[in-house]
């Protein structure tokens, strides 16, 4: 798979957009929502936030946890990502696979496979699709 170069996006005006586009334009917007945010507050790889799992980031009570330990895929090391920054974020989006009825160990299952979780390529079309809408390029 060809390297996708992601630019940082450094006018807050241009990210509340594409996080307002996120959560509304996609029947699962706020799925998507959050694993932007994820990735903007943790700075993990794509890769590494697609493969979160809910037990990574929920405690059994379904409240999020002050810490979560990952093995970054690329490099193996050893990364620990604060969640406070996401907490409300990923509040919400615990409510929203519960209303959803979205059952999976995945933190971000795919909506037509939720034994899998969405792919870097799903995502990736995703924000593609958001910066058509918007009518910039973000990807």
């Amino acid at each position: 798979m060809a390297q996708q170069i992601v630019l940082p996006i450094k006018d807050s005006n241009v990210l509340r957009m594409v996080q307002d586009t996120l959560l509304d334009s996609f029947r699962a917007g706020r799925r998507n929502y959050t694993v932007f945010q994820v990735g903007k507050a943790t700075l993990l790889r794509v890769s590494d936030v697609m493969t979160l799992k809910k037990s990574d980031v929920y405690n059994p009570d379904g409240s999020v946890k002050n810490t979560a330990f990952i093995h970054d895929k690329k490099t193996g090391k050893a990364n620990t990502l604060y969640l406070k920054p996401v907490q409300q974020d990923l509040l919400k989006y615990h409510d929203w696979l519960i209303q959803e009825n979205i059952n999976s160990d995945w933190l971000f299952p795919s909506t037509a496979h939720s034994d899998r979780h969405i792919t870097e390529k799903q995502f990736y079309k995703v924000m593609a699709r958001v910066g058509d809408l918007l009518g910039i390029n973000i990807i």
